[in-house]
């Protein structure tokens, strides 16, 4: 059984269960109390070193890194479901990986960082930073210019094969 150490409404976690759920694939999750800090603690930085969640574990395959763990499932069970990575196909694959690096050094850090000023910081007790709220709300809108001209022509950011796979 496919084991993943984290909290579902974190992020991170939530882009493997997503990925998990659109293959259709069965899993258990772990709960991790990161607000007692077991992710810093042993046994879990057994499962991922850098005290972060999610962990992810397949019979021997002892993954972290949401992305990598992403990839893994996608390519393992490539023949279940839609072929995610479209491993079939080399231009599709680099496209297809292109969009998925933008969304990991362009959209995920504004974002994350929004996430943390709006949601994170009050829930904290501590008042969000305006001035850095601004500055990430523009970076983030030039991603959504990008995406927008992109899905001005096709169905997904990767085009429009996924329709047939």
């Amino acid at each position: 059984m496919i084991k993943v150490h984290g909290m579902a409404l974190a992020t991170c976690t939530s882009r493997v269960l997503l990925c998990l759920a659109e293959k259709g694939i069965d899993y258990e999750l772990v709960p991790v109390d990161v607000a007692a800090g077991e992710h810093k603690q042993q046994p879990y930085l057994s499962l991922n070193p850098f005290g972060q969640i999610p962990a992810f574990e397949d019979e021997d395959v002892k993954l972290f890194e949401s992305r990598a763990i992403s990839k893994y499932l996608a390519s393992k069970h490539k023949d279940t479901g839609t072929d995610l990575l479209r491993s079939g196909c080399l231009k599709e694959s680099a496209i297809v990986e292109t969009w998925m690096e933008v969304e990991a050094h362009q959209f995920n850090a504004p974002m994350r960082t929004l996430i943390h000023q709006l949601i994170l910081n009050p829930l904290g007790g501590s008042i969000p930073n305006e001035k850095i709220i601004e500055t990430e709300l523009e970076k983030l809108g030039k991603v959504f210019d990008v995406y927008e001209q992109k899905l001005s022509v096709t169905k997904y950011l990767a085009g429009d094969f996924l329709l047939h796979g």
